[in-house]
């Protein structure tokens, strides 16, 4: 049974859900300009008032300090000048990439001469739940409103003064330009919230997770609106028997050391036991960053004498289904590409893998056997990413298979609808 408290917030977010789905039907009107504009406008002004938003994300991380001092989060909730400079420039490329909304995907005349038009229209009220990511903030406003989707934000309580920032800043930007700023809000930082927001039928039209596994499963779990999953991955890197050793070398380091914190980082490397030589320098310039591998005997065994002791652990019995968001990673010998397709059909999440190799066949082999959103040949998956895919910016990474799939755009916050032109055409009996 809800307590008064718990009965007065989700009055609260009851009527703040009308007055956005209120306000969602008024983009309707609204030409690809006008919303470029705004974009173009809320780039400027979020560079033009940065200093109210680093001074907001500086409480965010003195708190994550103070209760969780060392934690890798840290990086993902940081903001910095450069960081908002980049932040700009993908709003400003989300500005110039057309709308697809209008579009028409099919065009095709019946047997009867009905006319039938399938055309791309927005959601209408797209939920985003996210963590300590006050980028996403950005992100999704600027893909939303370019698809003429109103927005419902509910971060999480490390980012929620960085988030708020932004979000007045939106709102003044979104009233200059004659928009309501029903357009987009922010929940408060609570579970009740959260609750809200899931439960927010014929209000929200999709909600979207951003952030690890537990917050994904409980969405899923908890939700009566409708889910995209995105994000949660434990992913792998294989090298392979044919792999080029220099080539490994940096790719293993910049997918599992670029920024250990994101969805895209390497969590297991594979390696093909006619490879185990080739292992102490394959990572070792995982040692210079620190980074913690937990091995299994065989691996552990070739990297003695030659890995920072300290740094070498024993792989345990959730190793290889751990997404680490740390310096540490899973490190398993394996037979051959047929033993490696077989471990990650096994502990795979479906978001990113990459195998090494010069043989061509083996990537194409790789490729057309994995079941994942990407699925890389040479390359680190790190590339996992909106604007590394020329989205400009991305909602979230879809980890499922019905709907949008990997990094979500523009096109993903669309659906359609059907458009029928007769001449007066009935159905027979």
């Amino acid at each position: 049974m809800k307590s008064d408290k718990n009965t007065a917030l989700f009055d609260e977010c009851d009527a703040l859900f009308k007055r956005v789905k209120n306000a969602s039907r008024s983009l309707a009107m609204v030409s690809p300009d006008d919303t470029q504009a705004v974009l173009l406008d809320l780039a400027d002004a979020l560079l033009a008032q940065q200093a109210s938003i680093l001074e907001a994300n500086a409480q965010d991380i003195a708190e994550m300090d103070r209760q969780h001092p060392g934690s890798p989060l840290r990086d993902r909730l940081l903001l910095t000048a450069a960081r908002l400079e980049a932040i700009a420039e993908d709003m400003r490329h989300v500005a110039t990439l057309p709308s697809p909304v209008g579009e028409i995907i099919e065009n095709r005349r019946l047997p009867n001469g009905l006319l039938l038009r399938r055309q791309r229209v927005p959601f209408g009220v797209v939920g985003v739940i996210y963590e300590a990511r006050p980028n996403v903030t950005c992100d999704v406003v600027a893909l939303c409103l370019r698809t003429a989707n109103a927005t419902v934000l509910k971060c999480g309580a490390d980012a929620y003064h960085s988030s708020r920032a932004i979000v007045d800043i939106i709102h003044k930007v979104l009233e200059r330009h004659g928009f309501s700023a029903d357009l987009v809000v922010l929940l408060p930082p609570s579970h009740d919230a959260t609750q809200a927001m899931l439960q927010a039928v014929g209000y929200i039209d999709v909600c979207i997770p951003r952030g690890g596994r537990r917050l994904i499963d409980f969405v899923r779990s908890t939700a009566r609106v409708p889910v995209i999953e995105t994000g949660a991955g434990v992913v792998h890197c294989y090298f392979h028997s044919q792999g080029n050793l220099e080539m490994g070398r940096r790719i293993v380091e910049n997918a599992k050391t670029r920024r250990v914190s994101v969805c895209n980082a390497l969590d297991t490397l594979l390696v093909d036991r006619s490879r185990t030589p080739d292992l102490p320098q394959l990572v070792e310039p995982l040692a210079e960053k620190n980074v913690i591998i937990y091995a299994d005997a065989e691996a552990r065994e070739a990297l003695e004498g030659h890995y920072p002791p300290q740094l070498l652990r024993e792989a345990a019995a959730d190793t290889f289904d751990t997404e680490w968001m740390d310096y540490k990673m899973g490190l398993r010998i394996v037979e051959d590409i047929e033993e490696a397709l077989e471990h990650i059909s096994l502990h795979g999440s479906g978001h990113s893998e990459a195998i090494v190799t010069d043989d061509k066949e083996a990537g194409r082999l790789f490729q057309q056997r994995v079941d994942a959103a990407c699925v890389y040949v040479n390359a680190p998956t790190s590339f996992t990413d909106g604007a590394q895919f020329g989205l400009g910016a991305e909602i979230g990474i879809s980890t499922q298979k019905l709907g949008p799939r990997g990094p979500m755009g523009l096109t993903a916050l669309t659906t359609y609808r059907w458009l029928i032109d007769g001449e007066g055409q009935v159905r027979p009996s």
